[in-house]
């Protein structure tokens, strides 16, 4: 409020700020309220991959591959996030009655995104640390960071690329419909593949690495096993350089294309309508 005691409009920078903060809240108190969906998401990741574990003993594996199943499994966490949290959360919402109050709301959609971004954020990056802390625990991993700031870089720079797709991916799903959920379900178990979750992606050969590598989880994934594991270097794609290069590039590509079919889409719902009703 000002001096006068009138209320002051926020608008710009200022707004999109509110924004972002006042739609990460839920998300953020979340967290603590079921607390059955707590241990469900932190359980049912571990089992899963406690299983890939087993698996590369029974194939006297070198350790390290251990550790590497252990922080894909906890990045498993950020993917479903982004997936069902994300991408298909604007097709939630307008069935739930919501979307017609984001579009008409003077906050941006960008930052209404944004903010479920970080509330998500906050939220899985609490269960994949568990998910890392358990595991680490019960199978004697051990990490040797090479550079813990550029470990932090590459995480962060990874989650930005990563959520700026979720964004994009929001968009696409809102556009198509009841189709959404099928969209959810078939890129699910594809993404683990191509993104390497429990393997070096270099396994799958230069193409077809290259080809996944337009899935920021790919190359997030294997730039942070290059800093925590020994065997981490040699068994990389590209040197952690060029991977948090192409990951800053795949940032700015999916934010500015979540920005822009996310004003198209907002421009269209308010002139239109038809974000909110059906056309027969």
């Amino acid at each position: 409020m000002n001096d006068e005691g009138r209320v002051r409009k926020a608008t710009g920078f200022r707004l999109f700020w509110i924004t972002l903060w006042a739609r990460a809240y839920p998300r953020i108190v979340g967290t603590t309220r079921e607390k059955s969906w707590i241990f469900f998401d932190t359980l049912l990741p571990v089992m899963g991959t406690t299983a890939y574990i087993f698996l590369y003993r029974a194939l006297n594996a070198p350790p390290d591959y251990v550790g590497f199943v252990v922080v894909g499994g906890a990045m498993t966490a950020f993917w479903i996030n982004v997936l069902w949290s994300m991408a298909s959360q604007l097709y939630w919402d307008k069935d739930a009655g919501n979307l017609e109050l984001y579009v008409l709301s003077p906050g941006p959609l960008m930052a209404i995104l944004a903010g479920m971004s970080v509330g998500g954020l906050v939220m899985t990056g609490a269960r994949a640390a568990a998910i890392l802390t358990v595991c680490s625990l019960l199978f004697n991993v051990t990490y040797q960071i090479n550079s813990l700031p550029m470990l932090v870089l590459v995480f962060v720079i990874t989650m930005a690329a990563l959520y700026g797709m979720g964004m994009v991916l929001a968009s696409i799903f809102l556009a198509t419909g009841r189709e959404a959920w099928h969209l959810s379900n078939l890129l699910q178990e594809p993404i683990y593949l191509a993104s390497g979750f429990y393997f070096p992606i270099k396994a799958m050969g230069f193409w077809v690495a290259t080809a996944a590598s337009i899935l920021p989880l790919t190359l997030g994934l294997d730039a942070i096993r290059q800093l925590l594991f020994a065997a981490g270097p040699s068994l990389g794609f590209l040197s952690v350089k060029a991977e948090l290069a192409i990951l800053s590039v795949l940032a700015v590509v999916f934010i500015a294309g979540a920005y822009v079919s996310l004003y198209k889409m907002e421009e269209i719902g308010r002139r239109q309508g038809r974000l909110i009703e059906r056309r027969r």
